[in-house]
């Protein structure tokens, strides 16, 4: 490495991991106190080798680190991207340039990162380098109880932002390499149109849909055909952190307050709320990083993990079960990496209640397809929509009312499932109601065009009552129940005065609220 190093005793090396932006940035803004600075992404071969890790989410990081390179140079700052494992590549670069403290945003993520966090503060430590990690989110570590979380959380959210206001001196000149390709580290291309990348894309999301495609927001996002649009569409650029929840956060704040449509500062009501669930769910694995392995309510170890279907399973990832809500779904997120968040409880509810497959597998199927794959989301979710966290409802999607609900006119099924093109609406939801003759006049013979249903639908969801409400009355889960609810379960205290108002409000009028908020209340619908 060519480069040229003042002879500062104090040099900053800021770690970018998951937090791809130059705005609202506390360990960039820190590095300014110091003489010189530079810094560093690690393409992490644990990350690549991980269970969960896929092509779209290195392509997207790419991306992400083009344009963060870019507004890094017009401050001054080199950004340095290595490969290799973390602290194999703070050791060369420490022996290279010297630096005396690391500065990076604190990280609640998947287990092989936690494994790494633990390696780089015994290297930190080994080397007298001082590690300082700063919050970006709402989540807080060694939390000791949940009462007073919200209002932890609105006071971060509400602090002023960590906006620079000069430029760099940098530790190290020298001209950066091009960063590599998904080839170069071994993918396969593929083959998939992504959201945007980086930071100015992230910008524009958020700005359209503050601007206009708020308006429908509340009915947009259960259905699949509207949500696309109608939802905010930041989750990939909250999980690569190339916008910060506190960003999100005050900016829709203050589009409410100056919503100039009737209607809109409802519609974003019901959006800020969801960005307090996000670092609730993400809290929970802060907590207790297990629930990324195991069950929350440990009473439900074995209910799944040994009657595992590779059949059944096969089928549920290919889109082939059947059931055409269902394959419609997965065939879009596999070719498009995103899914409105009712569709993927859906997709969910029927793995783990039809097809009784246990969340881990098909958990680590679906991470790889999210292209916003949040560890701490993704794990909770998992379960909850499982039945194994013990204390949330269990709810059994029928994925034939999904497909009538949700898609009435049969368009995103014909889409996404072209062998049902020419299927009447009126078995669109249930083909294998067809007739003989009908099947063959319209060129979809089930069981030759399309597969016949893989599991009889009331028959699997009364066996899987059967077994879950059975469990859940035993004493052993009840006492696990409380258990689990003590250290996750939500908390009302702490939150503002008018969002106690508004709570208050909501819980007024539920009984005239339509299906889709009612259940976007109870649930926390996280992915939109």
């Amino acid at each position: 490495m060519n480069s040229t190093l003042t002879p500062h005793s104090r040099r900053a090396l800021v770690w970018f991991k998951r937090d791809l932006r130059v705005h609202d940035h506390a360990p960039l803004l820190e590095a300014l106190s110091f003489p010189d600075a530079l810094s560093l992404f690690v393409i992490e071969p644990e990350w690549i080798q991980s269970p969960e890790c896929d092509a779209i989410h290195v392509d997207f990081a790419l991306g992400c680190l083009r344009d963060l390179r870019t507004n890094l140079a017009q401050l001054g700052m080199p950004l340095l991207v290595r490969l290799g494992s973390a602290t194999e590549v703070l050791s060369q670069l420490q022996s290279e340039t010297g630096f005396t403290h690391l500065l990076s945003h604190e990280e609640t993520g998947s287990g092989w990162s936690y494994t790494r966090d633990k390696a780089v503060v015994a290297w930190c430590k080994s080397r007298g380098i001082r590690w300082q990690e700063f919050t970006q989110t709402g989540v807080v570590r060694r939390l000791g109880t949940r009462f007073g979380w919200a209002k932890r959380w609105q006071a971060r959210m509400d602090a002023p932002l960590c906006e620079l206001n000069a430029s760099f001196t940098p530790a190290v000149t020298t001209q950066q390499p091009d960063l590599p390709t998904t080839a170069s580290l071994g993918f396969a291309p593929h083959g998939k149109t992504l959201q945007a990348s980086g930071e100015h894309a992230a910008r524009q999301t958020l700005d359209s849909f503050l601007q206009a495609r708020c308006h429908g927001y509340r009915k947009a996002l259960s259905s699949p055909l509207t949500a696309q649009e109608g939802c905010s569409r930041l989750s990939p650029h909250l999980a690569f952190g190339t916008l910060s929840m506190r960003t999100v956060h005050q900016e829709t704040e203050w589009a409410i307050a100056h919503a100039p449509v009737r209607g809109m500062g409802s519609a974003l009501r019901g959006f800020a709320g969801r960005l307090r669930w996000h670092c609730h769910f993400m809290q929970k694995l802060e907590d207790e990083p297990e629930i990324e392995f195991q069950n929350f309510a440990r009473v439900c170890d074995g209910l799944r993990e040994n009657e595992f279907n590779d059949a059944y399973f096969a089928a549920w990832c290919e889109g082939r079960t059947g059931y055409p809500m269902v394959d419609a779904c997965m065939r879009s997120l596999v070719a498009t990496g995103w899914l409105n968040f009712r569709m993927r409880a859906m997709l969910v509810s029927f793995a783990s209640y039809h097809l009784w497959l246990h969340w881990r597998q098909t958990g680590l199927f679906l991470a790889r397809q999210f292209l916003d794959f949040e560890p701490g989301i993704h794990w909770s979710q998992m379960q909850m929509q499982s039945g194994t966290t013990g204390i949330n409802t269990l709810r059994m999607y029928s994925p034939t009312k999904q497909a009538r609900d949700q898609d009435p006119e049969g368009t995103f099924i014909r889409r996404w499932v072209p062998e049902l093109t020419r299927v009447p609406l009126a078995f669109l939801a249930e083909p294998w109601k067809m007739e003989a003759s009908v099947q063959k006049s319209v060129g979809c013979v089930i069981g030759t065009d399309y597969p016949p249903p893989v599991v009889d639908d009331k028959v699997a969801i009364k066996a899987a009552k059967d077994r879950m409400y059975g469990l859940r009355k035993s004493s052993q889960a009840r006492e696990q129940a409380q258990d689990v609810q003590a250290r996750h379960g939500s908390r009302k205290s702490g939150l503002p005065p008018s969002e106690q108002r508004r709570k208050v409000a909501r819980k007024q009028s539920r009984k005239s609220a339509p299906e889709e908020t009612l259940n976007a209340l109870k649930q926390g619908e996280l992915f939109s």
